[in-house]
């Protein structure tokens, strides 16, 4: 399923995707697990890679931070996540980098607007439509302040660092997620879950700086894959 942020789709399939084991969700393919998080299988969205549902305890870890690295071909992007705004995300996206999910994917899109400036990744397909065979419910950012580009105050500041999740819409978050290397304006519809550390930005920069791949149909395109080729080549836990 594509997913898209904002009105200018960007692709997303932030992973509904479903070929999960029945041991881990019971019997029945479509049964969510028992805990906070309900992490629902989607058969109807095949996996990209085989994972199981993430372990959803009761009491779900909702204090603390976790660090991540994503070690690229252009540079490392450590990441902290924040337990205490999104501990379901944290759960998820900590399950699928100890299962290598993230493994050997590419960072499938960038764009390059004046108000969203984002590299998105976390499909293994690399085609923005590929997920983890679940989906669970957002933890949406309250406090964001209005983005002074949108009259209508509907839009929020996404701040240059933040990393947040992709979707297709309410609660349909799975895999895909984004990275914001400048400020941008959204609707407050994503999991904010994270942000990256000074060394992720000046990766990101640097991938920035590439630009869009051009096309013969648009010769300076600002949105698509990035021309500088984005490759996860492990994603830790630490």
């Amino acid at each position: 399923m594509v997913k898209g942020l904002l009105a200018v789709v960007l692709t997303v399939a932030v992973g509904l995707a479903g070929a999960t084991p029945a041991s881990a969700a019971g019997t029945d393919p479509d049964t969510p697990t028992s805990g906070p998080c309900a992490y629902t299988p989607t058969p109807d969205d095949p996996a990209v890679r085989p994972v199981p549902l993430p372990r959803d305890p009761r009491h779900t870890p909702s204090r603390g931070e976790v660090q991540v690295l994503l070690r690229t071909n252009l540079g490392a992007i450590p990441l902290v996540l924040d337990r205490s705004v999104a501990p379901c995300t944290v759960q998820s996206f900590v399950h699928l980098a100890r299962h290598r999910f993230y493994d050997r994917t590419i960072c499938h899109r960038l764009t390059a607007y004046p108000t969203l400036s984002v590299l998105q990744c976390g499909d293994p397909s690399g085609t923005g439509e590929g997920g983890p065979g679940y989906r669970y419910g957002d933890e949406l950012p309250t406090t964001l302040p209005p983005a002074p580009t949108d009259p209508t105050g509907v839009r929020r500041v996404y701040a240059r660092g933040v990393l947040a999740m992709a979707n297709a819409g309410p609660d349909t978050n799975g895999s895909q997620f984004f990275l914001v290397y400048a400020n941008s304006a959204l609707r407050p519809n994503y999991t904010i879950f994270g942000h990256v550390e000074p060394a992720g930005l000046r990766t990101l920069d640097t991938i920035a700086a590439g630009g869009v791949t051009p096309t013969p149909e648009d010769p300076a395109p600002l949105d698509g894959p990035p021309a500088l080729r984005t490759e996860i080549r492990v994603a830790r836990v630490h």
